[in-house]
């Protein structure tokens, strides 16, 4: 069988994946599916630098705004919905894109990850949730340093999943996700942008300015005022620094430079995480050649597998 060819354009935040994708997709007759694990919530919009209708250029994206901010949406969601896009993208003879940031996510389609097929263990599970969140990472450093590397200490809900999966299947939960063996249906072209990290950082600084500007601190009271307590949705960052602001914790100018400093911390997880778990082809956001050479990338990639565009 044919493998259906994927574009796939990661790099770290801020770095300009979304204005490249668009031109890159008006180029290559592509769609555009969001890899961004926050993009999917609704209401979620100026914290998440969601593509605005006009940014999009009349480019249909997909897995933007599917979920309330009540609801869960997981890795394995991500992942189900992600094939059944790329398929239909294919079926209407357009080449599919895949943009984001979110590299578990994005790498669980094209790797066999494995996703709650292990079962629950109710009871040791409530005893984990009892614990804080530092305990529980501690634990999953001394049972499995490799997915403690992996999963940031403030994510407890992933961290009690790994530690259950190590309790239930007594293998590291490092281990159990992913084989290196690439999808039988899809051909990905990992493509990556990158900058100098004092560059990217500057960029992080005023796109946080930008997005105070732009209402954050009222999108993310809005979140707060619902109540969700420990939902995926309020976990982002934007939002979990201006709820301690709200909480009477931090005043607005901390919270505003906890958002930076995080948000820094996170593009340089991201570039880890993208230079150890993907083969990329890396390109300069800041070149002159950036979207010449993106583009000799596919056409080159399009030679070895065509997609049939006139469907």
């Amino acid at each position: 069988m044919t493998k259906i060819p994927v574009i796939v354009l990661v790099g770290p935040t801020a770095v300009g994946k979304t204005e490249l994708s668009v031109s890159l997709a008006q180029k290559w007759q592509g769609e555009i599916i969001s890899g961004d694990s926050m993009q999917v919530y609704k209401g979620l919009d100026i914290g998440t630098a969601k593509i605005t209708e006009n940014e999009m250029h009349g480019i249909p994206h997909y897995l933007i705004d599917v979920v309330q901010p009540n609801e869960f949406f997981s890795a394995s969601a991500f992942k189900d919905e992600t094939k059944k896009k790329i398929r239909m993208i294919h079926s209407k003879g357009k080449l599919p894109f895949i943009v984001g940031g979110t590299g578990l996510y994005i790498q669980s389609v094209f790797y066999n990850y494995s996703f709650g097929t292990v079962s629950e263990d109710s009871e040791y599970r409530a005893k984990l949730e009892e614990m804080d969140a530092q305990t529980l990472h501690n634990k999953l450093l001394a049972e499995d340093p490799k997915s403690a590397k992996q999963i940031h200490f403030n994510n407890k809900r992933r961290v009690i999943r790994a530690l259950e999966v190590i309790k239930l299947t007594g293998r590291p939960f490092s281990e159990y996700q992913v084989e290196t063996k690439l999808s039988d249906e899809f051909e990905p072209l990992f493509l990556g942008l990158e900058l100098e990290r004092s560059v990217l950082y500057d960029r992080i600084n005023r796109r946080v300015d930008q997005m105070m500007e732009a209402g954050l601190v009222k999108e993310a009271k809005a979140l707060f005022d619902l109540s969700l307590g420990d939902m995926p949705a309020t976990r982002g960052i934007g939002y979990k620094e201006l709820f301690q602001y709200f909480d009477g914790l931090l005043t607005e100018e901390e919270a505003v430079w906890l958002i930076k400093r995080n948000s820094r911390h996170f593009a340089k997880r991201q570039m880890t995480w993208f230079r150890n778990r993907m083969k990329i082809h890396w390109i300069n956001a800041l070149e002159e050649l950036t979207e010449e050479k993106a583009n000799a990338c596919i056409s080159q990639f399009l030679k070895a597998n065509p997609f049939d565009s006139d469907k």
